[in-house]
This record gives structure tokens, sequence and C-alpha cells, in this order.
């Protein structure tokens, strides 16, 4: 009974610990993916206020010449609003309403906009603990390159994010594989 415990108490350490090295490596130390030039620059809605200063960044440094905001029109996302409203930007700034409202909305809605636009590269950005999975998923729809780009948040809010992040990677892995 002992030996039984013991074997299963290990068993289920190795698959802990297995789980904390893959949650390290994709949702708390991501691998970078970005690129020094695309098509549009893509703000993802979530984290608004990182995720909107980092594609601004990015913009300012010549990534593209067009900023794309998900989301943009939130009540609660004033900085976002002002700039769909027509607030002078150093390039032209496209806002859409992500339907459904989820990463995989975003990725269609992204794939309609590049179709009609004729883009063939754009720089997704999202919460670092988010591009793994949202380069798959736009990867998924959008036929062109994908490249991501991390807004900077804590690394407390980086480990309170991957148990939430490995569940929703689980489901696009295993359930929703498609665009």
């Amino acid at each position: 009974m002992k030996r039984h415990r013991r074997t299963i108490l290990l068993a289920l350490g190795g698959l802990v610990l297995g789980w904390a090295i893959a949650a390290a490596v994709l949702f708390i130390w991501p691998p970078e993916h970005s690129a020094a030039k695309a098509d549009a620059v893509v703000v993802l809605a979530g984290g608004r206020g990182p995720r909107l200063k980092e594609g601004l960044a990015l913009i300012r440094r010549g990534a593209a010449p067009v900023l794309v905001v998900s989301d943009a029109w939130s009540p609660t996302w004033p900085e976002a609003n002002r700039l769909c409203a027509g607030r002078r930007a150093s390039v032209p700034v496209v806002c859409f309403h992500p339907d459904p409202y989820a990463t995989r909305g975003e990725a269609r809605a992204l794939a309609h906009l590049a179709a009609r636009r004729g883009w063939d590269s754009v720089i997704v950005v999202s919460s670092r603990y988010h591009t793994v999975r949202a380069r798959m998923i736009f990867e998924r729809c959008f036929p062109g390159t994908v490249s991501t780009a991390g807004a900077h948040e804590s690394l407390f809010d980086r480990l309170l994010a991957a148990p939430v992040e490995t569940v929703k990677m689980g489901y696009a892995l295993l359930v929703r594989r498609g665009c």
C-alpha cells in the first residue's frame, strides 16, 4: 500500500513539474516571434493599456503602416476610443469589434480585413502570456505571415494567467482546431 501511494505521489509530482516547465516556456517566458516589418500591427482586446502601448511603440518604430485595434470602441478603453474617433495618429487606424468576442473572432475579422486590403503579414500584439496561443489561432485563420509582440506585464500577472492559458491552449489544441 505504501509503495502504491509513493508511486502515485511521484507520478503526480512529475505531472506538476512537467506542467510548470511547459507553462514557463509557453506563458511566462514565451519565445519572441516578432518581425521588423509587416503590413499591419494588430492590437488585441483584453489587456488594453499595455497592449495598445506596445502596438503604438511598434508603429513609432516603423514596423507597419497601419494600426488595427480590436474592440476599440469599448467604453473601458478611452485611449483606443480616441484613436478610433479620429485622434491624430502617425498612421491610419482601423478599428473593429470581433464576433465572437474571443481570439478566434479577432483572427477571423483580421483575415477578412487583410483579404480586402491585400495584407500579407501582420504583427499581433497581446499580453506576453497569450502570444503563443494567439499566434497559433491567427495562423489558422490568416494565410499570411503572423508575428507576435508581447505587451509588458508583471511576472505576477503572467504567473496568475498560466493556469487559465493552459486550459485555453488545451481547448484550442484539442477541441477548436480550425479557424
